[in-house]
């Protein structure tokens, strides 16, 4: 077999779980569940269809907003405090939107410390809206998603040459003129791209809508298997959220249409100064989503923490869990996808279609994944235990769907995306020479890639496990549907007691997730001050 065929078929294979839960999803549609389907349909699709809709374009609204009106305030002008809130406004980023989600119950409940305080001052008729509603859970989990649009939206505007404003103010824009008429439409596929995003985690979205009891088609999904015991009506709700994800991703692509965009930044414009009120009052807005987003859930999970007493000492074994899980996960993820960059390297087009595909699952929610991952490994089980009681006349009883296998499968399809690229854009910047040089001294095949490939690319292999090790410590839906008996996670943790209110005791493992959140922040953050000064 040639190097060529070789590499495609390892391509192909590792394409193969996402392609076998996507089939599994299509094909759950040959056999319904017909009474369970049709109280779906009667009492469920209705009502969760009306909420995943509202609540993905609440947010997308609000969280857009968010994040292009403080990008364009911290990329164009200058206030009190702008350099620190230029890289602060990313760290809602490491808090998990169930976190922010059971902070901001615990906070703005009827029984919480803030409507107290109301009532004491004002009389027991003070009080706040229901946190518990369609608007509480749109703006948690719009200060939890705003910094994907702001990022995006941060670095369009940086790069927006001073070329393009001064022709807006030869046509006599004024500066807010020249921001809806010229740096907007400009920026454009930057903002489309961060509110997909955006889009995409909250039809994704599973703990922080749970938090709040808000019906969408991922509890949807999570309460037809472990309420109802259907899992093909499981996967055929998995096939409505799929097809829901699939048309934003068109829409999208639609939107973009084929324009170009370009900007010539050779030359920056000038950050406008803000003096006297309209500083300050930058000022203020930029502390308001700060203190929301990240700085008060942060004092809050404190204060629970140190209000909590003397941690459960079943907390110990339940963090080596999550460490190990997470770099053991982060290490498979990894090499999965060093493999699958390797073999797009040396093989042809077949290979990147397989890469297209293997990479989807990112856009797949963890609910989804859970259930076809757990179906299709039922039935290579019941397979298994065929051939076997065939062979041997007694079948072993095997129960794959309930080990960590099914668990790593779908942090691998899941998690793959976000390896792939730091590892796939190192790869780039190894040119064939690189190749053709180490083979003139004899170093060839695995020798290449030990010697080589590997010393070169351990920047992006190692963000890339970094990456991963901190999405599968946050990931919900996959470890609370799929995990064996007694591998709790913190964040299945946080989940079980949140379910209950114990707000206080779910405050330390949030606090865990917190802080393994931030390194990949912090990184970025970096990334964000190196580029703006090389600029």
């Amino acid at each position: 077999m040639r190097a060529s065929s070789y590499w495609t078929a390892v391509a192909w294979l590792i394409a193969l779980p996402t392609l076998a839960a996507l089939t599994a999803i299509v094909l759950s549609l040959l056999q319904p569940d017909a009474e369970t389907l049709h109280h779906l349909r009667r009492f469920v699709l209705p009502r969760v269809t009306f909420n995943t809709i509202t609540l993905a374009l609440g947010v997308a609204v609000l969280a857009g907003t968010l994040g292009v009106s403080l990008a364009w305030l911290t990329a164009m002008h200058r206030f009190p405090g702008q350099r620190f809130f230029a890289w602060a406004l990313v760290l809602p980023m490491a808090m998990p939107g169930y976190v922010m989600a059971f902070v901001a119950i615990g906070l703005l409940e009827y029984s919480g410390p803030v409507q107290t305080l109301m009532r004491a001052l004002f009389g027991d008729a003070a009080g706040l809206p229901p946190v518990r509603s369609r608007a509480g859970v749109i703006v948690v989990m719009s200060l939890a998603l705003y910094p994907y649009v702001y990022l995006l939206a941060r670095n369009a505007f940086l790069t927006l040459g001073a070329q393009a404003l001064e022709v807006g103010q030869s046509l006599g824009y004024s500066r807010r003129q020249g921001f809806f008429r010229i740096a907007l439409p400009m920026a454009r596929p930057w903002i489309a791209g961060g509110l997909m995003l955006v889009v995409m985690e909250t039809l994704a979205d599973f703990g922080t809508v749970s938090v709040f009891n808000y019906d969408t088609f991922t509890t949807a999904i999570y309460s037809s298997w472990f309420a109802l015991f259907s899992l093909s009506s499981a996967l055929q709700l998995a096939f409505v959220l799929l097809l829901l994800v699939l048309v934003v991703a068109v829409a999208e692509r639609r939107l973009r249409g084929r324009a170009a965009y370009t900007a010539n930044a050779a030359r920056r414009s000038v950050p406008v100064r803000l003096a006297g009120y309209a500083g300050w009052l930058a000022t203020a807005f930029a502390l308001l989503v700060f203190l929301l987003g990240f700085g008060l859930p942060v004092v809050q999970l404190l204060a629970w923490s140190l209000e909590a007493g003397q941690p459960d000492p079943r907390y110990l074994g339940t963090a080596l869990r999550t460490l190990l899980l997470a770099a053991g996960s982060a290490c498979l993820v990894a090499a999965v996808a060093l493999a699958l960059v390797y073999a797009l390297r040396n093989a042809g087009r077949m290979a990147r279609l397989a890469a297209r595909i293997a990479t989807l699952g990112y856009a797949l929610p963890g609910t989804v994944l859970a259930v076809a991952i757990y179906s299709k490994l039922t039935a290579v089980n019941n397979l298994l235990d065929s051939a076997i009681g065939a062979l041997t006349g007694n079948a072993p009883g095997l129960f794959l769907q309930g080990t960590l296998l099914a668990m790593l499968l779908a942090y691998t399809i899941r998690f793959l995306a976000v390896a792939y690229q730091p590892l796939d854009a190192a790869m780039q910047r190894l040119t064939r020479s690189y190749d053709e040089s180490a083979r003139s001294l004899g170093v060839g095949g695995w020798r290449l890639l030990r010697k080589v490939h590997l010393p070169l690319l351990r920047g992006g292999l190692l963000t890339a496990m970094l990456l991963v090790f901190v999405d599968v410590m946050k990931e919900m839906p996959i470890t609370l549907m799929t995990r064996p008996f007694g591998w709790d996670t913190f964040a299945v943790r946080v989940y079980e007691l949140t379910a209950e209110g114990q707000w206080e005791q779910a405050a330390l493992p949030a606090l865990f997730i917190v802080a393994a959140g931030l390194l990949p922040v912090i990184l970025l953050t970096g990334a964000m001050r190196h580029a703006v000064a090389a600029r």
